[in-house]
């Protein structure tokens, strides 16, 4: 069910708020009057945000959260309701990420991308959903990326934590029907490629400079699809026009797509200059309350490379049903 209140009257947690998509969304909901609890690891650029949020017409509260660590996360929780007096509904959204070759990626930040984004998550929703419950209903959103659905080569941590979060959501809701709390409602958000600090800070094994893959849109996007499904609770909602057509190539045509989307990743994920060996910030913090990652000049690749994915898109499924129709054919 939505909020059983109006945004202007809600609580609202955000871990990962100390940037990048985080950190738009509370914007976002501080512009509508809510009141936003802000968590990550990183204080002073909470504060930022948070300052930030109160001249747009919302209330902020700081709270400095490692989301791998369940009685933190606990607490984040107990502090929000004591402050505000509820909460309404809660974003989860941090993450990290540690980008090369699976075999070159170190065991420990393997681990720490598990921790962090998928166990950061299941802290979340178990400190959340009493709190949601005691309210009346509320929303869960897990941001979860289009790489739920797909997979990128480089990104075998993020991608099993992604598609990781996308089953748990599918679960836990599954759960909340059956035993009568439908009130609550778990929604997926699937964001395409975003221009966040994201790419800057994530840790880097490669040997090289890593960039976002176009097409790449401003974080505002998934911004305001977290305030609509918070207004109009959906299973799953994509963020950015080419998640849409990626995913649904991908379902029409796996092993094709599979192929292609490599192909597409090891050439544009890259950049020319080289990078020296780094964990980024999968162990520390080192967030500034930036939305954005300084990729506009990406950015302007959005309209061609939709439209290659559109066509794209198209060539598959023509594929596929002459694929079908064939099969069709042979069966009589």
């Amino acid at each position: 069910m939505p909020l059983t209140r109006s945004l202007d009257d809600s609580t609202v947690v955000i871990t990962g708020a100390s940037s990048g998509i985080g950190t738009a969304t509370a914007y976002a909901l501080a512009r509508r009057g809510a009141a936003v609890v802000l968590a990550a690891r990183s204080e002073p650029a909470l504060r930022q945000v948070a300052q930030r949020c109160r001249e747009l017409g919302g209330r902020a509260l700081v709270v400095p959260t490692d989301v791998t660590d369940l009685d933190s996360v606990r607490r984040l929780a107990d502090q929000a309701a004591a402050e505000f007096g509820r909460i309404d509904a809660w974003v989860n959204n941090a993450a990290v990420s540690a980008v090369g070759l699976f075999d070159e990626i170190p065991v420990a930040e393997f681990r720490r991308v598990l921790e962090v984004n998928l166990l950061g998550t299941v802290h979340g929703i178990k400190a959340a959903l009493p709190y949601l419950g005691a309210a009346g209903g509320g929303v869960l959103v897990n941001n979860a990326s289009v790489l739920a659905e797909v997979a990128m080569p480089y990104q075998s941590a993020y991608n099993a934590t992604k598609h990781g979060i996308r089953g748990l959501a599918d679960t836990v809701r599954q759960e909340l029907r059956v035993t009568g709390r439908g009130h609550i409602s778990v929604c997926t958000v699937l964001p395409a490629t975003i221009d966040t600090p994201f790419f800057r800070h994530t840790g880097n094994h490669s040997g090289r400079e890593l960039v976002p893959p176009p097409p790449i849109y401003p974080p505002e996007v998934v911004a305001e699809t977290i305030v609509r499904l918070l207004r109009r609770p959906r299973r799953e909602a994509y963020a950015g026009g080419a998640a849409r057509l990626i995913g649904l190539q991908w379902r029409l045509a796996p092993a094709l797509v599979e192929r292609t989307l490599g192909w597409y990743a090891h050439r544009t994920q890259f950049g020319p200059g080289a990078r020296v060996d780094s964990s980024g910030n999968v162990f520390h913090a080192d967030a500034q309350g930036r939305q954005d990652g300084g990729w506009q000049g990406r950015r302007r690749q959005l309209v061609r490379m939709t439209a290659a994915f559109g066509l794209a898109a198209a060539g598959t499924a023509v594929g596929t049903l002459a694929a079908i129709s064939r099969r069709s054919r042979s069966d009589h």
